[in-house]
Parts: structure tokens; C-alpha cells; sequence
């Protein structure tokens, strides 16, 4: 019995464990072609801008200025998230046809993807904390 057949008769675990591989080599991919400092320090401009927005409720020109500058930090951001996705778009495509095709046959034909998207969304957090991802 191959990677396949085991992957049929624990569909379940399979596709946790292929969630967590598949999050691990993008946040690698991730912190690999980002500027984490730079990541960081725009996050942080974010929060301040957040915070300087509920204190300038009342000043229409403050809060004009505050959302120009959270605009060019969020642009910027998206820039440099922008990278790693041009390296993993193809592969990611081509890893989820393939697997696509592997469950449709097992008990997790028809959620498969939704028990991906959950174990996904808890790898990344935890792995974005534990390899200090931006």
C-alpha cells in the first residue's frame, strides 16, 4: 500500500498532515521572500494608525491624513505578501487537483476541503508564531 492507499483509509489524519506540510512550506516560503522587519514595522504603523483614529473622531483632516498613511502601509504590505504567492501560486493549483482526485473516493469526498481549510487556519497561526512570521 503506497502514500495514496494510506492516504484513502485515513482520509482524515491524511488531510491534517498534508495541511500542516503544505502551511509549513508556504510561511517558510513566506519568511524566505519577505522583509520581515519591514513587515513588522508597517504592521506596527497599522496599530498606531488604529489607535490615532478612535483618538481623532472629531478631526475630519487628522483622520483624512491617518487613512492616506494606513492606504500607502497596507499597499506596501500587500506588495511584500505579494511575492511569496508568485512562487507557491502553480504548485498550490496543481497539489490541490491532485489531491482533489485522491478523496474523491473516501468518506471525505464531499468535505474534504473544508477539514484542509481548518487545519490549515490552526497550523498557520501556530506555526507564524513558533518561526516568527510576520
Amino acid at each position: 500500500m503506497g502514500i495514496v492507499g494510506l492516504m484513502a483509509v485515513y482520509p482524515k489524519l491524511s488531510v491534517i498532515m498534508l495541511s500542516f506540510l503544505v502551511t509549513l512550506v508556504m510561511t517558510l516560503v513566506t519568511k524566505k521572500f519577505t522583509n520581515q522587519n519591514r513587515m513588522k514595522e508597517l504592521k506596527e504603523i497599522q496599530k498606531k494608525c488604529k489607535i490615532d483614529l478612535k483618538d481623532a473622531k472629531n478631526d475630519p483632516e487628522k483622520i483624512k491624513k491617518i487613512n492616506v498613511q494606513m492606504m500607502e502601509c497596507s499597499m506596501e504590505l500587500m506588495k511584500h505578501s505579494f511575492k511569496p504567492m508568485f512562487y507557491t501560486f502553480i504548485p498550490l493549483i496543481l497539489f490541490f487537483w491532485w489531491i482533489k482526485g485522491v478523496y474523491v473516493e473516501t468518506t471525505l469526498a464531499s468535505t474534504w476541503i473544508w477539514w484542509y481549510i481548518g487545519a490549515s487556519i490552526v497550523s498557520s497561526m501556530i506555526l507564524r508564531k513558533v518561526l516568527k512570521v510576520a
